[in-house]
Formats: structure tokens, C-alpha cells, sequence
């Protein structure tokens, strides 16, 4: 569900699909090819979102800005389930793990891993191209091609399954 809020509402780009158990509120730009995932919520309402094309919210994942400010997620970026997102940024390709923390004003690197229920806290930088995982997270390796190819199908099905909600929809059953 997408939600005004003082006098900013939520801008959807094509071919995206956002659950209607999802929550989308106030100053928040989604890019085409997007899957906004059932439960999760994304709050533009003392900040602006702005979320690149192609990217994947999953389930249960919470999105604030940072006040009077603007959180910026790139181009087909992965944010695995319940992750908390309230960085700064998160560059192009990244990948958020499940359960990952990223905190106010942080940053996360192009093609960047921060490992399921990591905390990257306030204010820090994790570069791009590596591994992040702890709390707080350190970096533990380089990225590899393996870690891109993995990243990249995944990626893309998170994007055939969106234009697949698109498609077919969900159909409710009784009770």
C-alpha cells in the first residue's frame, strides 16, 4: 500500500511490484523493475527514499531516512529479509543480509556483502567490492567472481519475480 503523508507520496517506476501488505509512506521514489516484498516498510517521512532500478526489498525489511535527509539505494541492490535499513547510502549491486543492520548515516560500497544479521553502525563506511561481516562489521574478505555470479541470479530473479506478481498476481483462498 502506498501512503501520502505530509503533502510527499510514494513514486513507483515501471514494471516494479510492491505487496499490498507492504507499507510505503510519504517521500519515497521506487525505480522500475523493483520488488517491494509483503511486510515491508519503507518510510520517507522526515527523509527521502529514493530506491534504483531493479532493486529487491524482501520480506519484513524496514527502510527510514535519515532525518531531513536523503537514504539513497542503488541499482540492483539485494535486501534480504527483515534486514533495518537507516544509511545514508548503499551503492549499486550491494547485497544487505538478512537481518543485517545498517545505522544512521552509514554507508555501504558498490558490488559491497554485509553477512546475514551484521551491524554496520553509525557513520560507517564499508568500501566497495568487499565482505563485511560482525558486529560491528569488519571487512573479512574480498568480493569474488563467484560471490557476482551467485549475486547476479539472484538479482535477476528477484526481478522476473516481481514482473511475475505483475503478471499473475496472488489469489486469495478461504479461510
Amino acid at each position: 500500500m502506498l501512503y501520502r503523508f505530509d503533502g510527499k507520496q510514494p513514486v513507483v517506476g515501471k514494471d516494479s511490484y510492491v505487496s499490498d501488505i507492504a507499507r510505503v509512506i510519504g517521500d519515497v521514489v521506487i525505480g522500475s523493475n523493483c520488488y517491494i516484498g509483503h511486510g515491508a516498510i519503507i518510510r520517507g517521512d522526515y527523509g527521502r527514499i529514493e530506491i534504483g532500478d531493479g532493486t529487491a526489498v524482501e520480506e519484513g525489511v524496514i527502510i527510514h531516512a535519515p532525518p531531513k535527509d536523503t537514504g539513497k539505494i542503488g541499482n540492483k541492490v539485494t535486501i534480504g529479509h527483515g534486514a533495518v535499513i537507516h544509511g545514508k547510502s548503499i551503492g549499486d549491486h550491494a547485497v544487505i543480509g538478512m537481518g543485517a543492520i545498517t545505522s544512521i548515516l552509514s554507508e555501504v560500497g558498490e558490488y559491497a556483502i554485509v553477512a546475514e544479521g551484521s551491524i554496520v553502525k553509525l557513520k560507517q563506511i564499508i568500501p566497495p567490492k568487499v565482505v563485511a561481516a560482525g558486529n560491528p562489521s569488519k571487512i573479512v574478505r574480498e568480493l569474488s567472481k563467484t560471490d557476482q555470479e551467485i549475486w547476479g541470479w539472484v538479482k535477476q530473479l528477484y526481478i522476473d519475480l516481481a514482473q511475475k506478481y505483475l503478471d499473475i498476481g496472488m489469489e486469495p483462498i478461504g479461510n
